[in-house]
């Protein structure tokens, strides 16, 4: 298949790697609904396993030595952005994982190419696979130019995000108030890449909507507004 052998010299010559076992990179992009259609082809799911421990496992150890006097909590911030879908997805779009993914019929229909989780998991399916064929030297070079990147300064990295919503339940109660009380709005845009707007109320003066990429995200961002507006009205 002269077209994906193509394919397969522009994804590695993206990633660094010209791979010994070719096996291990087309299983790697290979996700479950090609087994559908091609019974004989194996999908990516176990490499994805084995791939999400290994980038937990070396990007814990690049930032332990990039930041050695960095607190636990600071650490494990920035490690939890790393290792998000989101940033996976980001980092896969940069190498173009999704126009050499290997799908079913109905995946390649339903715009599987640019779906977030299904990059994510062929990115971590793509580590598994560098792993098994290179070792963990060259897994780790990868790791480290693709997915930790350039050191962000100190202050750029935020303490753990707050718990509004737990935050705002407290001061109803500290305030005599009803608890807050939240519903979703909205949802909006592609399955893939869906937005919410979820409002909260305390009573019924006080009351905000917030937008979020996830129900949990928006209901964080009302409770942070509803709880500007309860600690102006106490000043």
């Amino acid at each position: 298949m002269p077209a994906e052998q193509e394919a397969f010299d522009a994804l590695e010559a993206a990633a660094g790697h010209r791979f010994r076992n070719r096996d291990l990179l087309r299983r790697a992009l290979t996700h479950r609904s090609r087994v559908h259609d091609e019974p004989n082809d194996a999908d990516n799911e176990q490499l994805e396993f084995l791939g999400d421990a290994i980038l937990g496992f070396l990007t814990s150890e690049a930032l332990v030595a990039r930041y050695p006097d960095w607190p636990e909590g600071r650490l494990s911030k920035l490690k939890a952005h790393l290792v998000s879908a989101s940033h996976l997805h980001e980092v896969a779009q940069a190498l173009s994982i999704g126009s050499h993914l290997i799908l079913g019929r109905g995946e390649e229909m339903s715009g599987g190419r640019s779906k977030k989780a299904l990059l994510a998991n062929a990115l971590e399916a793509l580590i598994a696979a560098l792993y098994l064929d290179a070792g963990l030297v060259a897994t780790r070079a990868f790791v480290v130019r693709q997915i930790v990147g350039e050191a962000p300064s100190h202050d750029s990295i935020a303490d753990p995000e707050t718990d509004h919503k737990s935050a705002l339940q407290e001061m109803a109660q500290a305030l005599k108030l009803p608890q807050p009380r939240y519903h979703i709005v909205e949802e909006s845009g592609p399955e893939h890449a869906k937005t919410f707007i979820v409002e909260v109320s305390v009573g019924r003066d006080w009351t905000s909507r917030a937008e979020g990429m996830s129900k949990k995200d928006a209901g964080q961002r009302a409770a942070q507004q509803v709880l500007q507006q309860l600690s102006d009205w106490g000043r």
